[in-house]
């Protein structure tokens, strides 16, 4: 797979990011959808990655720089033919290893608490991440888990 920092006007990124943004809103009430639309991921605080094998995406991720020392991940997304083929976790590893690149010591999310989001929970649970409470700008919610990973060089 190979990842790259995307500018996001591929239209298969473009597909992608809107599937992830219907099956958000289909899965969890409005005011508990926090994924970002384009606008969101091109802002100056956001890097976002694409993963291709030649010209077929694969999967996406993005980290949003909270502070000097707290990024949080964002967007993360297989396409649906590559799901369960390690995608998601080299993007995962890729995005991690950044953050340490970048003197990053903490990575946090928020994802889902329904069903639906129990295979994202079980991959950044094998990664190391455990569960905290909200961060950020983030209250505490039912339909939202918030987890978090300490990195070090």
């Amino acid at each position: 797979m190979n990842i790259k920092v995307d500018d996001l006007t591929h239209p298969q990124i473009k597909q992608l990011l809107q599937k992830h943004l219907d099956d958000m809103f289909a899965t969890s009430p409005r005011e508990s959808v926090h994924a970002l639309d384009l606008s969101g991921l091109r802002q100056s605080n956001v890097t976002f990655w694409s993963g291709w094998q030649g010209d077929e995406l694969l999967g996406c991720g993005a980290l949003k720089i909270l502070s000097a020392t707290h990024g949080e991940i964002k967007s993360m997304r297989t396409s649906e033919h590559h799901i369960r083929k390690g995608v998601a976790s080299k993007m995962l590893q890729h995005v991690i290893q950044h953050s340490q690149s970048i003197g990053l010591h903490q990575l946090s999310l928020e994802t889902g608490s329904q069903d639906f989001f129990k295979p994202a929970r079980q991959l950044y649970i094998n990664h190391g991440f455990k569960y905290c409470g909200p961060f950020g700008d983030y209250l505490l919610d039912p339909n939202s888990q918030f987890m978090t990973l300490f990195i070090t060089e």
